[in-house]
């Protein structure tokens, strides 16, 4: 079993430069929430359920007391503050920040690290126009390609300079790593480079190639790294969670799909993985699915190494992220967010705020 893993196997795996925050000077500890952007108090948002469940005004309450005080969404776990919004297909519900020392502006472009896994691979799924299975291994890490342990820091260090070829050009198949869940970046990079006809695209031009397809609007890749180089704002991301829910892509029926075991809580034998060894998460086409039967509610989801955290809730109803910036990359600070975020996704789904740091199952 893999348990302390090397940086290039955290929450991504490769962070463009970040850029200089919107906020500064804001005072540690205070909150500033979006007001006025429910819809009537007693209106549900659930319309034609036969369960019409919480109104949108407990919602709200219960999603914004469960950031402002529960203990795994507190300033002591995620110093740097954080913004956070949830919505369905047709917009925004509700958002707020929690400021710390660093924390985003909704519209600030920033990198979002293995969030960025998600955008390549519904880019992939919606350029070919299926699911071929012979993507799927380099989509759900099964395929054996992988940056090898002397360099680690390659998929770190791919540059705006360096086409996607280039970035690509240390990955390698491992033998015993095919047909089994290994977190590398290399997957990724391989298929681009040689699949994809992406290999001699430098930074500039694959933000112009995504973006064409996925419509962010801000995106840009800072490095050639298809795993983590993307940087993006929580509006922009919104607008891709928003599209996943309405049916625009042709990953929106296949969320889910093809997903395999991703951590030792569910597989026996080895396996690199950044998921909490407590927990059995499993992954699906570029995107974690929240399957462990004590913790989780089988959301999808795309935690990064600098705590931004998108998602979509099992019933594709609700898409919501929580958008952090970490001072530097880390397993953990993926994992620091979910935590959070998907405490706030339990209180806006039952309408009754959440004050342990631990999901009611």
């Amino acid at each position: 079993m893999l348990r302390a893993l090397p940086l290039s196997f955290v929450f991504l795996v490769g962070c463009g430069p970040v850029l200089p925050a919107l906020d500064a000077g804001a005072d540690s500890g205070t909150q500033d929430f979006d007001a006025g952007l429910s819809a009537d108090a007693g209106t549900s948002l659930d319309a034609g359920a036969i369960d019409a469940g919480p109104t949108e005004a407990a919602r709200i309450a219960a999603a914004t007391q469960t950031a402002n005080t529960n203990p795994a969404c507190s300033l002591t776990a995620l110093p740097e503050g954080f913004y956070w919004e949830i919505g369905d297909r047709d917009g925004l519900r509700a958002s707020g920040s929690v400021m710390g020392s660093n924390t985003p502006m909704p519209t600030q472009v920033i990198a979002i690290a293995s969030a960025s896994k998600w955008l390549y691979s519904t880019y992939v799924l919606q350029k070919v126009g299926s699911v071929r299975q012979s993507d799927v291994p380099f989509l759900n890490f099964t395929s054996g390609t992988v940056f090898p342990a002397t360099m680690g820091t390659k998929e770190l260090t791919c540059a705006a300079g360096e086409t996607v070829a280039e970035c690509a050009a240390s990955a390698v198949e491992r033998p015993t790593a095919v047909g089994k869940f290994f977190y590398s970046a290399g997957h990724f990079q391989k298929h681009a480079a040689t699949v994809m006809g992406l290999g001699a695209m430098n930074a500039a031009a694959l933000t112009t190639e995504v973006d064409s397809v996925l419509g962010l609007g801000d995106l840009r890749y800072l490095q050639t790294n298809l795993a983590g180089g993307a940087n993006t704002s929580a509006r922009g991301y919104a607008t891709f969670l928003r599209r996943m829910l309405n049916g625009g892509f042709v990953m929106s029926a296949n969320l889910g799909g093809e997903k395999v075991c991703a951590s030792e809580a569910c597989v026996a034998g080895a396996v690199a993985s950044p998921a909490p060894p407590t927990e059995g998460w499993r992954y699906s086409l570029g995107h974690w699915v929240e399957d462990d039967p004590m913790v989780g509610d089988h959301a999808f989801s795309s935690a990064g190494a600098l705590g931004f955290y998108p998602w979509v809730d099992q019933t594709k109803t609700w898409y919501g992220l929580v958008a952090r910036r970490a001072p530097s990359a880390g397993g953990d600070q993926g994992v620091a967010s979910l935590k959070c975020g998907r405490l706030i996704r339990q209180a806006w789904v039952t309408g009754v705020a959440t004050t342990s740091p631990t999901p009611t199952p």
